[in-house]
Order: structure tokens, then C-alpha cells, then sequence
């Protein structure tokens, strides 16, 4: 695999830094055991570019290989801005799904689409996600996509916004999880804990036996506590805390 050397010199510092950022959160996914062999995709927004570019994985490469050099740029039309190894291309499926986003929500800097064990058995389950736990009612406001196939056509992109609507949380029907967040760190945090929220209704659904939900306002009341404008933006605080995970273990996504 040959990447053009001195990427940082051929990028904004902005630019730069939202590289490392999202190279951290491909790392972090993998690590956290919700990568999925070479697929799905993590996209952020270029900064300055009004949204209008995302930075997306190279299609062919483990999540745990993706550093800050490899990324590549595209815009909202599809075409690659830049592409520092031209050994890979992008994941159509990612381009359709996140572009739609990107395109229609102004709040969104980063988005993660993944396909784990837990997030795609609870994405069928016509019960959804249940307030079972203090984890699980922190998403008082997650929103589905019914499975249209192999996320290839352009027309779905209208179907996936209109579904999302102001909502950081989806669950894509027969399909696996979404989330979204002004920055990297606020998406992955919503997806870990979203992640961990499937993953306890299912061993809870396991035990089978009678299952004990909280009374409608207290869910509703603790998804209110967890709004980001409430106490604090989730993730914020947590993101140097994973960083120093990342850099104790391996370094490279930095390069």
C-alpha cells in the first residue's frame, strides 16, 4: 500500500486535525469490537468546507489500519477531491448513506454506520429499542429506516433524512445502527453507549423471563437529563480519555 507522502503538508492544519480525529474514531470502533471486517464507514465534515465535504475510509482497508493520511476527501456530488492512495476507492454504500446526511443537516459533523452482532439482531426485533435501562432511555428520541437492499440507490437518501429527521440516533431496520454528532467525539460516545444498550436488551431478552420497564415519564424524564444541552455534550469530556487509550496502545493512526 503506497500513500503519497507529506499528506499534512497537503491539507489545512483544520483539515489536519479532523483527520487524526476520525482516524482515532475508526480505531476506537475496532478496538471496542464494533468494526466489521473491511466495511461500513465513519465519515467527518471538512472544516471550512460548509459541509458540502466529508473525509470517508478507503474501501479494502481494516479499521484498524486507517490513519490520518489515507482518508479520503469526496464531496456531497460524489466526486474525490482527494484520494492519497489510489490503490482503494470509497465504499458506494457509504457515499449514499452519508452524503444524504451531510447534505441535509447542517448540526452533523461526523456520522458512524455499523453492522455489530447486537445492533443488527435488535434492528429486527419489532419491539425496537425498549427504555430497559438507564443506557437504553438515554435515546428517548431514536428513529427507524425500514431496509430498502444494498444502500446503492441515490433516491433512498431522501427516504433516510426524512426517517432521521432531528434525531442523533437511528436504528436501520434489518441493517445495523446509526448515529451522528456535532463532532467525533459526541457521535462515538452515541454509538458506544447505543451499542451497549442492544447489546443489555438482548442478554435481558436472553433470560427469558418477565422484563421490568420504568413508568413512561421516568423514561422520558431521564433522556431529557441526557440531552446535551441539559447537563453536557456526552462525549466531550470522555474523548482525551480515549485518545490516551488509543496512544498507550498504538500511535500509527496519527500518521
Amino acid at each position: 500500500m503506497q500513500i503519497q507522502e507529506n499528506v499534512r503538508d497537503q491539507v489545512s492544519e483544520a483539515e489536519w486535525e479532523a483527520r487524526v480525529e476520525l482516524a482515532a474514531c475508526y480505531r476506537l470502533i475496532a478496538h471496542y469490537g464494533m468494526s466489521d471486517l473491511i466495511y461500513n464507514h465513519i465519515t467527518s465534515a471538512v472544516p471550512g468546507s460548509h459541509h458540502n465535504e466529508f473525509l470517508i475510509n478507503p474501501f479494502g482497508m481494516l479499521y484498524e489500519e486507517i490513519n490520518a493520511s489515507c482518508l479520503i476527501k469526496i464531496n456531497l456530488a460524489g466526486d474525490v477531491l482527494f484520494n492519497p492512495n489510489s490503490t482503494y476507492g470509497i465504499n458506494p454504500a457509504g457515499y449514499v448513506i452519508h452524503s444524504a446526511i451531510h447534505g441535509a443537516r447542517d448540526d452533523v459533523g461526523c456520522i458512524i454506520h455499523t453492522h455489530t452482532r447486537a445492533g443488527v439482531a435488535l434492528s429486527a426485533l419489532e419491539c425496537g429499542l425498549l427504555p430497559l435501562t438507564q443506557t437504553s432511555m438515554r435515546f428517548g428520541n431514536v428513529t427507524y429506516h425500514d431496509y430498502e437492499g444494498v444502500a446503492l440507490d441515490l433516491d433512498e437518501r431522501e427516504r433516510l433524512v426524512a426517517d432521521l429527521g432531528d434525531s442523533n440516533v437511528m436504528i436501520l431496520r434489518n441493517h445495523g445502527l446509526l448515529t451522528a454528532g456535532p463532532s467525533v467525539a459526541e457521535a462515538f460516545n452515541t454509538m458506544y453507549w447505543l451499542e451497549m444498550a442492544c447489546r443489555i436488551q438482548l442478554d435481558a431478552l436472553a433470560c427469558n423471563t418477565k422484563l421490568i420497564l420504568p413508568q413512561e415519564e421516568i423514561a422520558k424524564k431521564t433522556a431529557h437529563l441526557y440531552e446535551p444541552h441539559v447537563r453536557r455534550p456526552y462525549g466531550i469530556m470522555e474523548w482525551p480519555a480515549m485518545i490516551r487509550l488509543l496512544d498507550r496502545r498504538d500511535t500509527s493512526y496519527q500518521s
